[in-house]
């Protein structure tokens, strides 16, 4: 008896502890799921194989069904506006299928957001949403609410918590792809009490979602982004000019891992260009556009003499390979059609190659591979990273260098953000050559953006009327694209009969005729930056013979290494905008003449042929990438 009494006794004690145990498993589960879903459905989490419901309140209540293989977001998102009083509230989801995802295969991924569901804009938050940290909810600093240009607050949150799967499957680190039907809003007690910014009496916010899209928040106030605030920096062009002597001084590069003749040959070619001898009498230059007409023109020479240049075959179509000869981003394919198509400089054996070219599309990857209104291009980076990695395994060229004998053209908006880290040691030849958004002065190259109208004749409409019959002090017509744009109009539109500042013009063949005409009958036009600092109207203004005024503060001129911009342009910070008619009205008439002369004559070198002609735009382009990398290169 006694020894039954004691076996009873333990086997108390144990079930004691094992009920203590399983009470301390549901308390920590419960308190665990009650920082992600709200209050009330907690403890249904616990109950298996229970789908997606919307209770009768709104709130919703996130499961798994095995025989939907769906997999629910670990990544929660809260957005909160400072400037009004507000709730925090946090979003969750179920995405069908891995193929609705977009953010590249799980890899952890920016969520960038779009209160006006403008794929347009989407580059426009790269900067701002690359900086934001993934913070995980109830950790430190938790209710960490980063300012966004003093008024636009946003808390981006990304919880990891395996217990939100029910039925075994992975969790998804990236972006949620739903269905309107399987997404709720709800408010979070919780973050509110961590700290929530403004008072608890704000209006709910509306939810934007839908099949291949990433969830949007918007608000009744309109969310703003980079492109619709000024910069926080700005780098003048005189300080560009200091960036780019001291960079030319001291490269940045990476030391190749093994020698190489190419470098050789690269390192004698700068000593031969430093030492260049004085160019006299020159009929095809005009000295005063140059920096140093003496060394462009002995580079050109080594150019045209030493250069090879290996072309990848790898990559498919119409990514790679695919040129596009109009538009606005005719510039980059352009270039890959005639790059692709040229004998002089290319070689078939990479081992001879002094630079390797990359040849993509930057438009056609947007195209091909961006998911419309995701608001997320974290695939399209993956993409090219991808290929890079390619590269690298097949050939040792890349891991030589890290890259930086590599180079790439590309047009679009957000090729800064595509070729950032796997391409950073590249040489990247930009329309968006912005230097707060990773632009390198003395390593990448400004590309000029040219808007071509027709394929067959880029060089169609050539010229515009002498200066005698440029009535017209200004023109400006376009779209109010970014913040800067209505500023430019709100000062000048009717405001003055010289200044012939207009918004967007109607659309058809004649609307297009009056504006090539008013920029051929105008003496100055303005090139005002619009979602990004680049525009088409700098390379415009050349080809009409007026003198371009680039107003857009960080912008680094095309062939900005070879070129004096104030030769022949009026370069203004944004700030002097309501200054602009006395500014220009006060260069005198010789001066303006000189400026409207060198116009014509630098003309050439921002034309594009079918067949190359010496010192155009393909070869201009080719000769600020072998200029740039003659001055990077470091020996073994």
């Amino acid at each position: 008896m006694g020894s039954l009494f004691r076996y009873q006794t333990v086997f108390q004690k144990r079930n004691r502890r094992w009920l203590l145990a399983v009470v301390a498993v549901a308390s920590t589960h419960l308190m665990l799921q009650s920082l992600l879903l709200p209050y009330g459905n907690a403890l249904r989490s616990l109950l298996p194989d229970r789908k997606a419901s919307v209770e009768e309140d709104g709130s919703f209540f996130p499961g798994i069904s095995s025989s939907s293989k769906s997999s629910v977001a670990r990544n929660p998102l809260t957005v909160v506006n400072a400037s009004e009083p507000t709730k925090a509230f946090v979003l969750v989801g179920t995405a069908k299928g891995s193929g609705d995802l977009n953010a590249g295969d799980g890899h952890h991924s920016t969520i960038e957001l779009n209160a006006d569901d403008k794929s347009n804009n989407v580059s426009s938050l790269s900067g701002f949403t690359d900086s934001v940290e993934s913070l995980a909810m109830g950790g430190q600093g938790g209710n960490l609410v980063p300012e966004m240009g003093g008024d636009i607050a946003l808390l981006q949150t990304l919880v990891r918590n395996e217990s939100l799967l029910s039925d075994g499957s992975a969790a998804i680190d990236s972006p949620v792809v739903t269905s309107p039907s399987n997404i709720s809003f709800v408010e979070d007690p919780k973050l509110n009490e961590m700290g929530s910014v403004g008072s608890s009496n704000a209006s709910e916010s509306a939810i934007t979602a839908s099949k291949n899209e990433l969830l949007v928040i918007s608000s009744p106030g309109k969310k703003k982004m980079r492109c619709d605030m000024p910069p926080k920096s700005v780098t003048t062009i005189e300080q560009m000019e200091r960036i780019y002597v001291r960079n030319r001084a001291s490269s940045r590069s990476m030391r190749p891992r093994w020698s190489s003749v190419r470098d050789k040959e690269l390192l004698a070619a700068r000593k031969e260009i430093e030492n260049a001898p004085i160019a006299v009498g020159d009929q095809e230059l005009y000295a005063s556009l140059y920096r140093n007409i003496s060394m462009f023109k002995r580079s050109y020479e080594l150019m045209e003499r030493i250069l090879r240049v290996y072309v990848y075959k790898e990559g498919q179509k119409p990514v790679f390979h695919q040129a596009i000869l109009k538009g606005l981003y005719a510039s980059e394919g352009w270039f890959m059609k005639l790059m692709e198509g040229n004998k002089q400089f290319v070689v078939k054996d990479p081992r001879r190659a002094h630079l390797f070219y990359m040849p993509f599309s930057s438009r056609m990857l947007e195209y091909k591979v961006y998911v419309r209104n995701s608001h997320n291009r974290t695939n399209l980076r993956e993409y090219l990273k991808q290929y890079t990695d390619m590269i690298s395994r097949k050939y040792p060229f890349f891991n030589r260098t890290g890259g930086s004998d590599h180079f790439l053209v590309a047009c679009h908006d957000w090729a800064p953000y595509e070729t950032r880290h796997h391409m950073e040691r590249c040489i990247k030849a930009l329309c968006n050559a912005d230097v707060t958004q990773g632009f390198k002065i003395g390593r990448d190259v400004s590309l000029p953006e040219t808007y071509v109208r027709s394929a067959r004749n880029p060089l169609r409409d050539l010229g515009g009327k002498p200066p005698s019959k440029r009535h017209i002090l200004a023109f400006y017509a376009g779209n109010l694209h970014g913040y800067f744009r209505p500023i430019l109009l709100k000062h000048w539109k009717d405001k003055d009969p010289d200044m012939k500042i207009f918004g967007p013009m109607p659309p058809g063949v004649a609307s297009k005729m009056n504006y090539i005409q008013h920029m051929k009958s105008s003496k100055y036009c303005i090139c005002p930056k619009g979602y990004e600092v680049n525009s088409p109207r700098v390379v415009e203004a050349i080809f009409y013979e007026c003198v371009p005024v680039v107003i857009s503060d960080n912008f680094v001129p095309p062939f900005f290494e070879v070129l004096d911009w104030s030769a022949f342009s009026v370069i203004l910070a944004e700030k002097e905008i309501p200054n602009l008619k006395t500014i220009l009205a006060s260069i005198p008439e010789e001066k303006y003449r000189e400026m409207q002369l060198r116009v014509r004559k630098v003309q050439q070198h921002f034309l594009w042929h079918a067949k190359p002609v010496k010192y155009d735009l393909f070869y201009m382009t080719l000769h600020s990438i072998w200029y740039n990398r003659v001055f990077q290169v470091k020996p073994r």
